[in-house]
């Protein structure tokens, strides 16, 4: 008779298992590691959201990615084989949980097991459709279609289905999101209460529940 194959490892399950591995809580709007510091340590999202951007030199700051649970990132160093300094600026979308392990552990990890570096890529291959995400919503000109594009990628990505349509499961300020899309605190308080009027969404206490995602999508397509 033969054996089963063992179980496929989560990706918690390898970060919590890596000598030298901790657990943090950021709370929102700290920074996890900056552009430039070295790339030691590799990241993995328990709870919560994480926001990477690119710092030009013109001084802009520009969103690209938003991360979700089981997100892992802080990888480039595995891709390189160095220590490579970090391209982005890692922040607390909102208060969240990490696990993080130094980059060694987890390339010896990789070389010991074919299976962990599977499940990297996997979630590499997740962060860089969520990038491509980002830079669509971006992309619009007028920021009435910015912020709708970015509740609606909310609304995939965090979103918790319910009775009266769906909640974005982020407790998010106007100023975060501002940050986030490339605009100012005033305007997007402006915007969500055009929205809001106009029968799309409710706020509640930072709360957002997009009542009809498609019917929100025509109203600006």
């Amino acid at each position: 008779m033969l054996s089963s194959a063992p179980p496929q490892p989560t990706i918690q399950e390898v970060m919590r298992s890596l000598a030298g591995t901790t657990s943090e809580i950021v709370e929102r709007g700290k920074t996890i590691f900056f552009p430039g510091d070295p790339a030691e340590r590799v990241y993995l999202l328990k709870r919560g959201a994480v926001r990477l951007s690119r710092v030009y030199e013109s001084g802009d700051e520009i969103t690209v990615a938003l991360l979700r649970e089981n997100s892992i990132f802080g990888v480039l160093s595995l891709l390189t084989g160095q220590k490579s300094d970090r391209f982005y600026h890692a922040i607390a979308f909102t208060r969240v949980d990490l696990i993080s392990a130094p980059a060694t552990s987890v390339r010896q990890a990789i070389e010991k097991d074919a299976r962990v570096g599977l499940l990297l890529l996997q979630g590499l291959s997740s962060r860089i459709l969520q990038t491509e995400t980002m830079i669509e919503t971006l992309t619009h000109r007028d920021m009435s279609s910015r912020l709708v594009s970015f509740l609606l990628v909310l609304c995939r990505d965090f979103g918790m289905p319910g009775t009266r349509g769906i909640t974005i499961d982020l407790k998010l300020s106007h100023q975060a999101i501002a940050e986030a899309i490339g605009s100012t605190r005033v305007t997007i308080t402006r915007l969500l209460g055009d929205l809001r009027n106009d029968g799309l969404v409710e706020i509640d206490r930072k709360r957002i529940t997009v009542f009809d995602p498609l019917a929100l999508a025509k109203r600006f397509s």
